[in-house]
């Protein structure tokens, strides 16, 4: 059986990033478990705010294109959001949002929610572990995209302490809960494969 293919981003771009770290620690776990992994910055699209009205004039952007294309290569996705407010990042948002509208081969938008499986994560200050933004997002993924997301979440409170020096979660409880998603992405992935 040929290896998955998985994406891992983290919905934020700040220098430092906890969700960064979060990614990068996902991105070794799921090349240990047998994926090729593919570890992306959303820096490296930069998109305006979605603007029906720039998409009419100017159609969709280049970096959004770019995305979908990388998307459509993958069997699955690992997103690391940060929570903001209770929900999840604008850029995340905004990301997404231009790539449901990148319709590919004349089929309607969304080949690349649709076809994938996703696993969510992310890190916070608090003890929640952005639990709450999590599920905003998931139901955004779900209900708006049609993406096919894994019922479990890597949440990872009190970030202040939740990273070892070498860049590993530090909390056992945490990681072997990350492994056990990370196995589950890889084996429903391996399913596209």
């Amino acid at each position: 059986m040929a290896a998955p293919k998985i994406v891992v981003l983290a919905g934020s771009i700040r220098t430092g990033s906890l969700n960064e770290k979060l990614a990068a620690v996902v991105a070794r776990a799921l090349e240990d478990a047998g994926a090729e992994t593919t570890h992306i910055s959303l820096k490296d699209y930069p998109l305006p705010l979605y603007d029906g009205d720039l998409q009419a004039r100017e159609g969709v952007p280049d970096a959004a294109k770019a995305l979908v294309d990388l998307f459509l290569a993958q069997h699955g996705a690992f997103v690391a959001s940060p929570e903001y407010n209770a929900s999840f990042p604008p850029l995340l948002k905004n990301a997404f949002d231009w790539m449901s509208r990148v319709s590919v081969e004349g089929k309607p938008p969304l080949p690349a929610f649709k076809t994938k499986v996703f696993a969510l994560g992310s890190v916070t200050n608090g003890a929640m572990g952005g639990y709450r933004g999590l599920t905003q997002l998931r139901a955004m993924m779900e209900l708006g995209l049609g993406a096919l997301v894994l019922p479990e979440m890597v949440s990872v409170g009190n970030a202040a302490d939740a990273f070892t020096d070498d860049g590993r979660l530090s909390n056992p409880r945490t990681a072997d809960f990350m492994a056990s998603v990370v196995a589950r992405l890889v084996t429903e992935a391996g399913r596209l494969a």
